[in-house]
């Protein structure tokens, strides 16, 4: 337990209002509504910048790190450091060999934040109450802007024929999100959120929140994010229940998934083995951009092209040529596991692994040995899950805007606390206000 501190009013506000706010910052994000038709999107990612963005983002790790230093449960914060700290490095050394190494490891720093923000999110709440009860308003405050976007704002907030680079989605919802996908993603993990509530006795709201979700999914057309609403539920159901299953269960899976997604880039036997199964076996030109990077990591196998270079550099972005020029433009490989080799070398992409696989994997078996609530562990695996599986098609590993790469470091370290802190469930009123929900 924490040791005892003398009561703090002001801290006792300040700390939802910061997880509400930093939530909400990935949820909704300061741009909502972007209009695709009127984006530039031929520009290398390296001259892009939103000041605004940054400036926001700098304010609520610095408000993270103050709350987190004034806290006796400082000692939590991102935990297990020795993997974190040997991982960062190895990303900053091979970012100095870089061709742009000042980019190069400016994005390793705000790695580092987002790592770190995220630890500290979950030492905000003072409950377990207060933290459903500020899920709740950040996800039907999301739902609702949403919705609302797609009734008063239908050219913002569903896809339209005009925009300049996929105008083939028109017609499909994305609320205030960027894109279907982006969209399609949140509600799975908002899907996720509902029935943690509901199954923690806040039945009403959860049911809301699940059945407003999955009605908005469908509308997406996010077609990886509807199969793996389903799909991660029967994992995680499997997952729970047969201990015995769970490394094959992750490594297996993990490893299959992109033998198949990237094996039908290269091989032709592969590919139409998938399209025997009635897979797209190019998921949705997916192949083209696979083929660059698989070729791409032979080129660095140790240490890459640098942290988060290779795609949208001006090199990329202008290269010409070839069936698959197109690709050259890609904003980045569709595949977090395969970018990680690609920008910082195998050695990266196994520290990675630890970070991301195993340690959750180890602390999953720990966090079921203690008296915390076997529901807040079940939304965390989820989220985990969902996280780890959806990185064979999509790349958010170390995106710092990404929501589903947020909580996917909310749900690793979430994992830790429920393994290694004891989850406060309801403090006593004189503690009201300082307390987190682990301590």
């Amino acid at each position: 337990m924490m040791d005892q501190m003398q009561p703090r009013p002001v801290a006792g506000i300040a700390a939802p209002l910061l997880f509400t706010a930093t939530l909400l910052f990935y949820l909704v994000t300061l741009t909502p509504f972007i209009d695709l038709s009127a984006v530039a999107t031929g520009d290398a990612a390296t001259v892009k910048s939103n000041i605004l963005n940054q400036l926001v983002y700098l304010g609520l790790t610095a408000a993270l790190w103050l709350a987190a230093f004034r806290s006796s449960a400082r000692h939590l914060v991102a935990r297990p450091r020795g993997i974190l700290i040997v991982m960062l490095l190895w990303f900053a050394v091979v970012s100095a060999l870089s061709v742009q190494p000042d980019l190069a490891l400016k994005r390793v720093l705000l790695a580092m934040l987002t790592l770190v923000n995220g630890s500290i999110l979950l030492l905000l709440p003072r409950s377990e109450r207060q933290f459903a009860g500020m899920l709740t308003l950040c996800c039907l405050g999301a739902l609702a802007l949403a919705y609302l976007g797609v009734a008063l704002m239908p050219h913002l907030a569903i896809h339209q024929a005009s925009e300049i680079r996929e105008p083939m989605s028109a017609g499909l919802w994305r609320g205030h999100f960027a894109h279907k996908n982006v969209a399609a993603a949140a509600m799975v993990v908002i899907s996720f959120v509902g029935l943690y509530l509901f199954g923690t006795g806040r039945r009403v709201v959860g049911c809301v929140m699940i059945l407003l979700a999955a009605a908005f999914l469908a509308r997406t057309g996010g077609k990886s994010a509807i199969a793996a609403l389903p799909g991660i539920l029967a994992i995680a159901w499997a997952f729970e229940r047969w201990r015995a299953m769970r490394v094959p269960m992750v490594v297996l899976g993990i490893a299959a998934i992109n033998i198949l997604t990237i094996g039908c880039a290269m091989s032709p036997t592969i590919r139409g083995l998938i399209a025997q199964l009635g897979i797209d076996p190019t998921f949705t030109n997916r192949v083209d951009i696979w083929k660059i990077g698989a070729t791409t990591v032979l080129d660095k196998p140790l240490t890459g092209h640098g942290f988060q270079l290779f795609w949208q550099t001006d090199a990329m972005v202008h290269k010409g040529g070839a069936a698959a020029g197109w690709a050259y433009a890609a904003f980045n490989g569709h595949n977090a596991y395969l970018d990680m080799a690609i920008t910082t070398g195998i050695p990266g992409l196994a520290l990675t692994l630890v970070l991301i696989v195993w340690l959750p994997l180890r602390a999953i078996a720990r966090a079921e040995a203690t008296t915390n609530d076997p529901a807040l562990t079940r939304l965390f695996v989820r989220i985990w899950l969902y996280g780890i599986l959806a990185a064979c098609v999509e790349s958010l590993f170390f995106q710092s805007g990404s929501l589903i790469w947020f909580m996917l470091v909310v749900a690793i370290f979430g994992l830790h606390l429920q393994a290694s802190a004891h989850e406060i469930r309801e403090p006593a009123n004189h503690l009201r206000g300082m307390e987190p929900a682990h301590a």
